[in-house]
Parts: C-alpha cells; structure tokens; sequence
C-alpha cells in the first residue's frame, strides 16, 4: 500500500452530510466517533474543515430533476408512489443542520450544495484553491452517492483524494463495494488512525 503523508497546509477535511436528517444511518454505521476523533486530530494539525451539507429550497425549485426509476431502496416509482418533486427537508430546517456532537466552528467552511457532488455549484473548489489546498479527506455519506460524486469530480479536478474508512456511512453492501473496489482505483483508501499517523506529530 503506498505510503500516506499529509501536510495540513495542503490538506483540508470535507464532512458530507453529517446531518440531523441522516443520524439514524449515521449512528448505525458507528462513524461519530471516529469523525470526532478525525476532526480533533485535524485540527491540531492545522487542517481546515469545510461542511459540505445539503441546502434546498423548500419549494422545490432547486430539487434535482434527473427522472430515476426507482427510489433509494431501489423500489420502482409508481402512480400511487411517484418520484418526489420536493425535498423532505427544507433549508434552514432542523433536519439539515450538522451534528452539534462534531462541533462544526464558526472558522471553519460552510458548503451549503444543492446536488449531490459537494463541487456542484458551490464554492469548495475555490476555497480549497484559495489555501493551496491539494488534497482532500473525505468522510460523511452515503458513501456510494455523495462521497461517490465528490471524489470522482475532486479526482477529475486533480486534487489527491483520501477517502477515510470508518467516516462514512450508508447502505452497508454500497459501502463496502465502493471502499474495497472502486475507490483504490481511483484514490486511495484509509482508517482514522492511518490519517491521523500521517499527520506530523500524530500517533505512529
């Protein structure tokens, strides 16, 4: 496995969509602890935090229109249970607020996004750009959707990408198959304490 070195001035932390909306799948995946543990060892690192979160309108007038043949359970849409045209949680609501347990800071990056690549339309690029930020941590979920769309543009877009393992979440046999077959392809994959240890002055 090649060597993992990170320098917190090139590095920055995407948290996706650690929202209320989601603990449900979030605390069945068992990934507060270790993003918890993530964002400390970061931030004494001196790697920026940028939250990458969900934000539409109530209304639906930003809602993603791509026509889909089935929902998130792969159940086929049906006229008694049509394709939704608005989102179940509107901006400002409870639901998409980050966990108050990952401390998100007034310093640190808010990326509302409205489509579910966090680069769609938001400022990250610029704002990783801006610090001469080359690589990215990336943890949060679903992993397959998400974390997925994020790293393949973040890849095309040439930053190095480094998905952290136990910080995401999501339908487990999604999870597993993007972590074990389709992200080492395409950048590299790694624990808590893989990241951590490569941080200067982490634990060895």
């Amino acid at each position: 496995m090649r060597e993992l070195e990170l320098d917190p001035r090139r590095t920055g932390i995407v948290v996706f969509d650690m929202l209320e909306a989601y603990r449900p799948a979030i605390e069945q995946a068992g990934t507060v602890l270790p993003v918890q543990r993530l964002l400390a060892g970061a931030r004494e690192a001196g790697v920026p935090v940028f939250w990458a979160r969900a934000d539409h309108r109530a209304d639906g007038a930003d809602f993603a229109r791509t026509l889909t043949d089935t929902d998130q359970q792969l159940r086929p849409w049906t006229p008694d249970d049509p394709q939704p045209t608005r989102p179940p949680h509107g901006s400002g609501s409870a639901g998409l607020q980050v966990l108050a347990e990952l401390g998100q800071r007034t310093e640190d990056y808010d990326v509302p996004k409205h489509r579910w690549s966090a680069f769609a339309g938001t400022h990250l690029e610029l704002s990783l750009r801006s610090r001469d930020i080359d690589t990215v941590l990336l943890v949060g979920g679903s992993t397959h959707v998400g974390i997925a769309s994020t790293a393949y543009t973040a890849r095309d877009l040439d930053f190095q990408v480094v998905v952290v393992r136990d910080g995401c979440h999501g339908f487990s046999e999604q999870r597993e198959f993007f972590l074990d077959k389709v992200f080492p392809r395409m950048c590299r994959v790694r624990t808590v304490d893989e990241v951590l240890a490569a941080l200067p002055g982490g634990p060895a």
